[in-house]
């Protein structure tokens, strides 16, 4: 697949730190909108010859981040070390380029977790608001 940047308003992530998912939406603090690094490719359909666009976002473990190691459904079989939790990627304005046009390893250097200034969050159902334990 080709490098693409997926332009989004907040992204919602699964909380179970009550023992039941409730979803949890992301924006960004500056109010800019998210660029997230994704992956874009075309495939035809066998059966009719369609040719179809088709994209994936990129993520991330995020088992050392504060707030978005909070996120998803956590494996009771396995200790907190290892939960493996994943978040998506958000690309800068000024490293757009970079992940666009930039060699592998420069793409590759950009897939790091965003600091917990850059994000605000709440429930994506106001009437599920709880405080995390962050």
């Amino acid at each position: 697949g080709q490098r693409c940047l997926i332009p989004a308003e907040s992204y919602d992530e699964p909380y179970w730190g009550t023992g039941k998912n409730i979803w949890w939406r992301f924006w960004r603090a500056d109010g800019e909108p998210w660029a997230l690094a994704g992956l874009w490719d075309d495939w035809t359909d066998p059966a009719s010859g369609e040719v179809v666009p088709s994209y994936t976002m990129i993520t991330q473990n995020c088992d050392a981040h504060p707030l978005l190691k909070l996120m998803h459904k956590p494996d009771p079989k396995l200790p907190a070390d290892q939960q493996d939790k994943r978040a998506v990627v958000p690309i800068e304005r000024a490293q757009w380029d970079q992940w666009l046009h930039g060699s592998l390893d420069q793409a590759r250097a950009l897939i790091k977790l965003p600091p917990q200034g850059l994000i605000q969050h709440g429930a994506a159902d106001p009437e599920k608001t709880i405080p995390l334990p962050v």
